[in-house]
Parts: structure tokens; C-alpha cells; sequence
């Protein structure tokens, strides 16, 4: 939903739901869970009802003995609805339609104070395939108070896509990314656990959108990131908060700031109860046009050429906007190692809520519904 989402163009709407993309969890657990979900994801705009995206998910954290663990992921999702309203090559009225298998594997070896880590990923839909390994590596002080994060990706993609505007079909272009990550947790006291994650990206190759009008991106972006993350435990009842901010900044002159909180409180030995808030912020893109700000761009740019087309996007993500998400997860233990639980978010965005800066003029508002069930089995 945001400019800063670098995964396929689907994918990453399931990603940001179903996983926490780029960085290591503050904790991992020391036994084995296998669990399944199923997400619905509905996005609309003023008198249109437009994406819908189902996904169905399985998981696995596998201990394998004291030294080996392997962890899996597999997920289908598939998408049907109006096409996007703003700015795209395709009429709204038109009815799309994509699926999307993804899958990645991470097997782990562990040590007294350290532990080392491969895996690989893929993603398939019928107009983009992307390939994927990663390392990571994480080492402890004595105490086990400090520890210290290292991580490096490299992913390859395939777009085969037939859209319309500059680009028209985009068969057989390339997308390389690399990707490293530094980050240290730190254990301040028995309720307080901080980590601070770095990360940096670099692609090049094919950033356009066949999909969208007129969309000429540069053909390459680096990408970086700071997250800062506090769990605070409150003894007195039980409960945990969650908080976390992000910065990030791109080569595309896109600069975001995310906040985010949540408050996980136990009713009683059974339920636990969850409500979160999340702000995003974005600048725009240095090549991003609102037509609605500048009529001059449309039908066609000033001094259009097929031939050499400017570096121009009409797409919303790379807009100037802020962003609310506000969701509520409710968890049940139902013994034998067993909890289910089910999640509902729902997300705006609009261009007057930018806060740092006036947001990009002309756009509709955009809401999203994310509803999530799941249940897993830890043993």
C-alpha cells in the first residue's frame, strides 16, 4: 500500500500482513510450532469496490534437536476485482484477475552464543517471478543480554507483463536486488527489550509499472531503512507493550516515517487480547505527477516522445500521503499447546493527513479491510 512495499506487485500485500518483512523477530521460541491462516484483503475507494485478495498461508518453525532447526513458509493468494482507479492504463470498470504462489525455506544452526542461517524464497504469479536466497547470522554476549544481527539477500526477478502507457508490454525484463542488515537486541532489564535494525537495499533493472499509464521509472533504487523497536512488560498485570519506529529513505525521493503501537493484554489464562495503531507518512517521488495538481500532463506530457519517454509516474503509492491502520487481534489458548486466533485491521489513506508536509492534491481516499484467522499448534 505505501511506496516503500518493494515486494511483487500483489505480494506485497500479503507480506505486509503475514509476515515482518526485513528484519530478525526480537525473539524466537525455543520448541517447534506449525500453524495455518487465512487472510481476505478488501480495498475500496469512493463508489468503487475494488481489489480483493484471498490467502491462505502454512507455516512451520521445526526444532530439529538442540543444534539444527528448518522453518517453512507457503502461501497462495489469489486477486479479483475492478482495476485500480488512479492513473492506470486499464479502465476501472475492468475486471482483473491474478494468483500467486510463494514459498521460502530457512534452515538454521545453532550454537552456544551464536547461530547461522540459509534460505531461499520464491514467488510465482502469472506475470512476475521472483528467486531468492539470504544468509543470516546472530551472535550473544555471555549474558545473553546483547545480541547481534548480520544479514544478506540477493533476490532475481522475471516480469512478463503486457500493460499500456510508456512502457506497453514488459516481457522478459529483469529486476536484481541485494540487500544487507545490521542490527544488535538488547536486554535493558527483566521488562525491557530494545532493537535497533539497519538496513540497506540496491536494485537494478525494470521499476515500471506496465499497468499504469505513462509510468517511466528509473532503472535503478537504493533503498534504506532504520528501525527502532521497545517491548516494555508490565508486571503488574501481564500485559506487553509494543512499539516501534521506522525511517526510510530511496534514491526515488521518497522519505517515510512509520509509528506504530500495540498493547498485548491477557484476560484472564485464556484470552488474549491485542489492539494496535499504526502512522505512515510519506514524501513523494522526485518524478511523481498529480494530474489533478498539474492538468498539463494529461492526455499527454508536454513534449511526449514514444521514442524517448521522460521519467514520470502517475502512480498513487508514489505519492505524498499519511496513512492510518488501526486493528484489534483477539488470541484463545485452547490447550495442548493449541491457540487460535483471529485479527481485523483496517486501514485509510488520504493526502491531507501527511503530517511534515502538504500530501500530494487530487486523490480519492483509499481504505482497506485486512481480516485475518489463524490457528497454530506449538509442542
Amino acid at each position: 500500500m505505501a511506496a516503500t512495499d518493494h515486494a511483487p506487485r500483489f505480494g506485497s500485500i500479503v507480506a505486509a500482513a503475514l509476515a515482518v518483512p526485513g528484519v530478525a523477530p526480537m525473539a524466537q521460541t525455543e520448541g517447534s510450532e506449525v500453524g495455518l491462516r487465512y487472510m481476505r484483503y478488501q480495498d475500496s475507494q469512493p463508489g468503487l469496490r475494488r481489489i480483493t485478495v484471498d490467502a491462505p498461508a502454512f507455516h512451520a518453525n521445526l526444532r530439529l534437536g538442540p543444534e539444527w532447526s528448518l522453518q517453512g513458509n507457503l502461501v497462495a493468494d489469489s486477486l479479483s476485482g475492478a482495476s485500480p482507479r488512479w492513473h492506470s492504463s486499464i479502465s476501472s470498470a475492468s475486471v482483473m484477475s491474478d494468483e500467486r504462489v510463494a514459498a521460502d525455506l530457512k534452515v538454521t544452526r545453532h550454537f552456544p552464543r551464536s547461530s547461522f542461517a540459509l534460505g531461499a524464497s520464491r514467488s510465482e504469479e502469472n506475470d512476475y517471478v521472483s528467486n531468492g536466497v539470504n544468509v543470516q547470522a546472530s551472535v550473544a554476549t555471555d549474558d545473553n543480554n546483547r545480541t547481534w544481527t548480520f544479514g544478506a539477500a540477493v533476490a532475481r526477478d522475471r516480469i512478463d507483463a503486457t500493460g499500456g502507457g510508456y512502457t506497453g508490454t514488459a516481457l522478459g525484463q529483469r529486476k536484481n536486488t541485494w540487500q544487507v542488515l545490521a542490527g544488535v537486541t538488547q536486554v535493558l532489564n527483566p521488562v525491557d527489550v530494545v532493537q535497533l535494525n539497519l538496513t540497506f537495499s540496491s536494485g537494478r533493472g525494470f521499476f515500471s509499472d506496465p499497468y499504469k499509464a505513462f509510468d517511466n521509472r528509473p532503472d535503478l533504487r537504493d533503498q534504506l531503512a532504520l528501525l527502532l523497536r521497545w517491548h516494555h512488560h508490565l508486571v503488574g498485570d501481564g500485559s506487553t507493550l509494543r512499539t516501534s519506529l521506522r525511517g526510510y529513505r530511496d534514491s526515488f525521493g521518497i522519505g517515510a516515517t512509520t509509528v506504530t503501537g500495540e498493547w498485548a493484554k491477557p484476560l484472564g489464562d485464556l484470552f488474549t487480547v491485542t489492539p494496535s495503531l499504526r502512522y505512515h507518512a510519506q514524501s513523494a517521488a522526485d518524478f511523481y505527477r498529480d494530474p489533478a495538481g498539474d492538468p498539463s500532463v494529461l492526455p499527454l506530457p508536454p513534449g511526449f516522445d514514444p521514442a524517448r519517454p521522460p521519467i514520470l509516474s502517475y502512480d498513487h503509492r508514489l505519492s505524498a500521503f499519511g496513512a492510518i491502520t488501526v486493528g484489534l487481534k483477539l488470541e484463545l489458548a485452547v490447550g495442548e499447546g493449541w491457540t487460535v486466533d483471529t485479527k481485523l485491521e483496517a486501514y485509510e489513506q488520504r493526502g491531507a493527513w501527511r503530517l511534515g508536509g502538504p500530501g500530494s492534491p487530487g486523490l480519492d481516499p483509499f481504505r482497506a479491510t485486512i481480516f485475518q484467522v489463524g490457528a497454530t499448534r506449538r509442542f
